[in-house]
C-alpha cells in the first residue's frame, strides 16, 4: 500500500513511460526525474505506469509477450509502482487511446481513493495518450495535472487530426505543461497553446553515475585500439544507424560500438556487410543503464543521427563521461550542443557531414576534462528546483486551478 506523510508534496506520477523489471530503459528519463525531485526533500510520490494489455508470455510474440511479463506491482529506488493494465487496438485504435485508456485507469484512482490513499496532483508523462488520459481522470477526481511533453508527442502526433484536437483540450485544461526544451515550447506555442502555461525544463544528467573513468584501461579489457565511436539507442529507422554506418565505410581506422536493439538491426546487419565494415562495427545489444558509463568512456565520440529529439539524455550522459558528441541538429540537441567542448552539430543529416565533423573534431582534440566540466552545470538541480517551484504554484495558485473539478460530483 502506498502511505505518505505529513508535510510533503504527495505526486502520483503517470505515465506507460516507466522502467519496469521486465523493461528496464523503458522510459528510464522519466523515472530519473522523478527519483531526482524525490531524493531533494519535501516530496514524496507513487507511480501509475499502465501497460498495453496482452495474454501471453512466450517468446515467440516479441515485445508483447514482454509486456505481460511486467509485474502488477514493483519497487524502484524506494519508490512504489502499479503496473494496470489497459486496452490497446494496434493501428486502427489511435483517436481512442487516451479515452480506452481512462476507462481503464479509472478503477485504480477510485481505489486508491477508497483505501485512503491521497496525492496532492497529478504528474502526468508524454501528451498522447497519457497526458490526455490525465486530464480526464484528473477532471473526474478533481485533482490538477501537470502534463510534461517529452517530444513526438508534440512534434509529430499532431499531425494527426483526432489527436491533435485532443491534445488541445488537455493543454487547456491542465493545471500547467512542461517541455523538456524550448524548442519543444515553441512546437506546442505553434499548435496554439498559451506560451505562459509552458515552463521549459530541460532532463538533466546524474554526475555521479556518469563520469570520466580510466579510458585506457576499459579499452585493454574490451580489446578495442584506434578511434571508437559510439550510438547509443533503440535501432529504429529514426535514429539513423545508417548515416552512422555509411560514414564509417570513410573513416577506415574506426570501430563502431552500437548498444542498443530493435527493429532494424537485421538492416544495419545487411548495411554494414554491404559496405564491407561488418567486422568493425560491434552490435551490443541493449545494455543497462547502470553499465553505459564505460561504453561512453570508452569512445572517442558518441554519435546521434536522429531525424528527432525531444532532449536527447544520450548527449547529456556521454559529455558528463568527458566524451564528445556528434548529433544532428534537430529540437532540442541544439540547446545542449552550445559549445566545442561538447562536441559539433551537423546541420545536413549525411554520412559526408558526419566524416566532416568527424574531422573538425579530432583537428580541435579538446581535452575530456574540458568536456565533463561543460556537463557540470547540466545536472539535476536546476530541473528539480524548477519542479518543485512549479508544483507549488500549481498547489497554490487559485489561477492553476481553473477547469479542475470533481465531475462525479456534479
Amino acid at each position: 500500500m502506498f502511505i505518505f506523510k505529513n508535510n510533503m508534496t504527495k505526486l502520483l506520477t503517470f505515465t506507460s513511460l516507466y522502467p519496469n523489471a521486465a523493461q528496464p530503459r523503458h522510459g528510464v528519463f522519466v523515472e530519473e526525474r522523478l527519483r531526482h525531485v524525490v531524493a531533494s526533500g519535501n516530496v514524496m510520490a507513487k507511480v501509475i505506469a499502465p501497460v498495453p494489455w496482452f495474454p501471453f508470455k512466450h517468446a515467440a510474440f516479441g515485445r508483447y509477450a514482454i509486456r505481460a511479463s511486467v509485474p502488477k506491482r514493483e519497487e524502484r529506488y524506494g519508490i512504489q509502482i502499479e503496473h494496470p493494465r489497459y486496452p490497446v487496438i494496434p493501428k486502427v485504435g489511435m483517436g481512442m487511446a487516451p479515452r480506452l485508456m481512462y476507462r481503464a485507469l479509472l478503477p485504480v484512482f477510485r481505489r486508491l481513493e477508497t483505501q485512503g490513499q491521497d496525492y496532492d496532483l497529478i504528474d502526468a508523462h508524454y501528451f498522447y495518450p497519457d497526458g490526455v488520459a490525465a486530464v480526464l481522470l484528473g477532471r473526474y477526481l478533481g485533482k490538477p495535472v501537470v502534463i510534461t511533453a517529452r517530444g513526438t508527442d508534440v512534434t509529430l502526433i499532431p499531425q494527426y487530426r483526432i489527436p491533435r484536437r485532443q491534445i488541445l483540450w488537455a493543454a487547456k485544461h491542465a493545471a500547467a505543461i512542461v517541455t523538456v526544451s524550448q524548442s519543444l515550447k515553441e512546437s506546442l506555442v505553434t499548435l496554439g497553446i498559451a506560451p505562459h502555461k509552458i515552463t521549459p525544463l530541460r532532463n538533466g544528467v546524474d554526475l555521479e553515475r556518469f563520469r570520466p573513468m580510466d579510458q585506457p584501461v576499459i579499452r585493454a579489457r574490451l580489446d578495442l585500439t584506434g578511434p571508437v565511436w559510439l550510438s547509443v539507442g533503440h535501432l529504429i529507422e529514426r535514429k539513423g544507424l545508417h548515416i552512422t554506418i555509411a560514414a564509417l565505410a570513410q573513416v577506415p581506422d574506426a570501430t563502431l560500438l552500437i548498444a542498443g536493439d530493435g527493429a532494424e538491426e537485421q538492416r544495419l546487419r545487411q548495411l554494414a556487410n554491404k559496405l564491407g565494415v561488418s567486422g568493425r562495427i560491434r552490435f551490443l545489444g541493449a545494455i543497462r543503464h547502470t553499465d553505459l558509463c564505460e561504453y561512453y568512456n570508452t569512445a572517442d565520440v558518441t554519435i546521434l543521427t536522429s531525424s528527432r529529439e525531444g532532449m536527447p539524455n544520450v548527449v547529456l550522459e556521454s559529455i558528463a563521461c568527458g566524451t564528445r558528441v556528434i548529433a544532428t541538429a534537430v529540437d532540442g540537441t541544439p540547446e545542449l550542443i552550445t559549445s566545442p567542448e561538447a562536441g559539433e552539430l551537423i546541420r545536413e543529416r549525411s554520412p559526408d557531414a558526419l566524416v566532416l565533423a568527424w574531422h573538425n573534431l579530432q583537428g580541435r582534440k579538446p581535452e575530456r576534462a574540458s568536456t565533463r566540466a561543460f556537463a557540470e552545470k547540466l545536472g539535476w538541480e536546476p530541473t528539480t528546483s524548477g519542479l518543485k517551484a512549479l508544483f507549488t504554484r500549481v498547489l497554490t495558485e487559485p489561477g492553476c486551478q481553473q477547469g479542475v473539478y470533481g465531475l462525479k460530483n456534479t
